[in-house]
């Protein structure tokens, strides 16, 4: 862990702060293989990845329906009622965020606006591996589903036995999935930008993944929603701040991975010393403490005014940003993928359950890219209904500017109309 004023850090700490996750290049090499090898092979590819990758030997690579929908009665009745409870708060939140058709007169006889139409068939990367996620089938689903996008498909890598966690498929099914397919890693993105035997080819790709899936999603000439790559959170707090709640929502974002990243600003020496002793007690007994204590080689807690870790956190652009501080920073802040401000806003709630969406850039993209919303599922035409009235309010600046470009067609396709 990295532990230093922001105005003591090196050129170098700096750069490897901020440039973080930037090394996809050093992946391309194997990945584009893979891609190419599914492109030609289909399915034989598909179960010839999930053996080598996974350890599985799958047959069937699409998950029968009705598995899918009896994954629900294998599950407690108490995680059922919180998936659906989450699904309902995220279902009401991107419900807020759709934007409807509109048209508006402009000027006389010109009336310009926006249709909004629906992507035809979206596939969702949900992560496996060391954990399930159905939080991201959700995630990733319900928006889709809630933008109207007519097929939503789920590809998820199996666990050994070739089986997908019901968790996972009962998250999927009440999402509003229309189907899901064991596969995971390079090979799922794949099978879902050229399609299979099995795999429908789908018109865009969403969703999370480690360094071989964002690598992937980018090189297969597919619209993808953005680069995301290992999770991170940035915590600005001051001394008002509970050391053991920093120290908490820190672990908990080192669980996710070794290439996790965890960093605290704060203006206090004190509590910055008091985090690091926290983190030090709570993370022995976490049960993915190897995970933990890998992730920490990534972390840092920097110490600067105030001023100067808000100015951090703005060139940082994390994926997560918690505000933990007396004074109101929100008009401060510029970049960041998800914003969670007060002591019981943890990045969890996110994660999870309070609606918003958790897919999100990261490494520094948050500068150029927001997280997943029901944009992402949509395309948006302009519109023109443009009569004779109002053409020719337009059409001499038309014909203007078309032959100052040289472009004398264009030009006569307006004087044709006003003879």
């Amino acid at each position: 862990m990295l532990i230093k004023a922001i105005s003591e850090l090196s050129q170098d700490e700096t750069s490897g702060l901020l440039k973080r996750g930037k090394g996809l290049e050093n992946v391309m090499r194997s990945v584009i293989p893979i891609l190419e090898d599914v492109r030609k092979n289909g399915d034989a590819a598909l179960r010839k990845y999930t053996r080598q990758f996974d350890k599985a030997a799958i047959e069937e690579i699409e998950v029968p329906h009705e598995e899918i929908r009896e994954s629900i009665f294998l599950l407690d009745e108490h995680l059922v009622s919180s998936l659906r409870k989450a699904a309902s708060n995220i279902r009401a939140f991107h419900e807020a965020q759709l934007q409807k058709d509109w048209i508006k007169e402009f000027a006389p006889g010109i009336k310009l606006g926006q249709r909004v139409t629906p992507i035809e068939a979206v596939g969702a990367y949900v992560p496996g591996g060391r954990a399930s996620y159905p939080s991201t089938a959700m995630m990733t689903a319900i928006p889709a589903k809630v933008a109207g996008v007519k097929d939503v498909i789920i590809c998820t890598p199996p666990g050994q036995d070739g089986k997908i966690n019901p968790l996972t498929l009962a998250a999927a099914h009440i999402a509003g999935a229309d189907r899901v397919f064991r596969v995971g890693g390079v090979q799922a993105i794949a099978a879902m930008a050229y399609g299979t035997e099995s795999v429908p080819e789908v018109d865009k790709i969403v969703g999370p993944g480690n360094v071989y899936v964002t690598a992937a999603k980018m090189a297969c000439g597919k619209a993808i929603d953005f680069p995301a790559g290992p999770s991170e959170v940035l915590i600005i707090a001051d001394g008002s701040a509970k050391a053991e709640y920093i120290a908490a929502d820190m672990i908990a974002q080192a669980e996710h991975d070794p290439d996790a990243i965890s960093v605290l600003v704060t203006p206090s020496e004190e509590l910055a010393s008091k985090v690091m002793q926290e983190i030090d007690t709570m993370s022995k007994n976490e049960p993915r403490v190897e995970i933990i204590r890998k992730s920490m080689d990534n972390a840092a807690i920097l110490t600067g005014s105030l001023d100067e870790c808000i100015l951090f956190s703005n060139r940082f652009a994390p994926e997560h940003l918690e505000i933990m501080t007396e004074m109101d920073l929100l008009e401060k802040i510029k970049h960041a993928g998800s914003i969670f401000i007060g002591s019981h806003a943890p990045v969890s709630a996110g994660d999870y359950a309070s609606g918003t969406n958790h897919v999100l850039p990261t490494a520094g993209y948050a500068r150029v890219f927001s997280g997943l919303n029901t944009d992402h599922f949509v395309t948006k035409s302009s519109v023109q209904i443009i009569d004779k009235r109002g053409l020719d309010g337009i059409g001499e600046s038309i014909i203007a500017l078309a032959e100052a470009e040289g472009l004398s067609a264009h030009a006569n396709a307006v004087r044709i109309r006003k003879r």
